[in-house]
Parts: structure tokens; sequence; C-alpha cells
């Protein structure tokens, strides 16, 4: 579940909570209990990291092309 930040537009006090995607909106502020927090806009904390993804994915300074099974033997017999 992503995590959602608010602001309250009457006392300025911030808040963060995790909540699904279909919830509605929190609008009363559990400080000043006015119904004035507005939700903000935040960048993502989602990132892809590691090898695996794609060739050009975050390594560790190598740029070798990826490794190939054929090598092994473990290449698929070729048809033709």
């Amino acid at each position: 579940m992503p995590i959602y930040e608010y602001k309250c537009d009457s006392c300025g006090h911030q808040l963060e909570t995790i909540q699904k995607m279909s919830d509605p909106a929190l609008t009363d502020c559990p400080e000043c209990k006015e119904a004035q927090l507005k939700k903000l806009i935040s960048a993502g904390a989602f990132q892809l990291k590691g090898s695996g993804w794609y060739e050009t994915d975050f390594k560790n300074g190598s740029k070798s092309a990826p490794s190939s099974a054929c090598g092994t033997g473990a290449c698929p017999a070729s048809k033709g």
C-alpha cells in the first residue's frame, strides 16, 4: 500500500499515512480537528536496482554484454 503525505491548511501540521489507493482522502486534521487536510504530491520511493532487469540496469561499472547460456551447453537445439 502506498504512503500518502498530508498537510493541514489551517495549522500547518504534516503527516504520513498508509492507505489503499481506493481509500478516500483524509480531510480532518488530527491536531486542530479542522477539515483542512490536503494531499501533497511527493516523489515515489520505487526504484528498480540490481542485475537482471535490463542490460543497462544499475551495474557495478561493468559494460560487458549479458552472458549467454549457450557457452554452458544449455542452448536450445537450432532448427534449420
